[in-house]
């Protein structure tokens, strides 16, 4: 059974840092692209970053240059490094992973697995 497993989530003040992790079992993700994203309050899940096996990156507007997503096969883990933080960021998090072949990693739809979220608040 796979299973991708959050953490690193928590109450931060206004320009802090976070590093979120995500644990996966079940089986492994080196050669699948892996994501984040998150869903704030009454809003829709949004993408936040993604990963390939080939190491590109891809980054939402709102948070490039202040993340950084990286991954360590050897663990099944991906991170997402999330610096100079803002209220805005304020959102549960979730991890993807295995983003179906031919499918854009922004479509949070394309992906096979999901984690539970953690929380991320960020406070003014």
């Amino acid at each position: 059974q796979v299973q991708l497993v959050e953490s690193g989530g928590g109450l931060v003040q206004a320009g802090g840092s976070l590093r979120l992790s995500c644990a996966a079992s079940g089986r492994t993700f080196s050669s699948s692209t892996m994501g984040w994203f998150r869903q704030a309050p009454g809003k829709e899940r949004e993408f936040v970053a993604a990963m390939r096996s080939s190491s590109t990156t891809y980054y939402a507007d709102s948070v490039r240059g202040r993340s950084t997503i990286s991954r360590d096969n050897a663990k099944n883990t991906v991170y997402l490094q999330m610096n100079s933080l803002k209220p805005e960021d304020t959102a549960v998090y979730y991890c993807a992973a295995d983003l179906r072949p031919g499918q854009s990693p922004f479509n949070g739809r394309a992906y096979s697995y999901w984690g539970q979220g953690t929380q991320v608040t960020v406070s003014s």
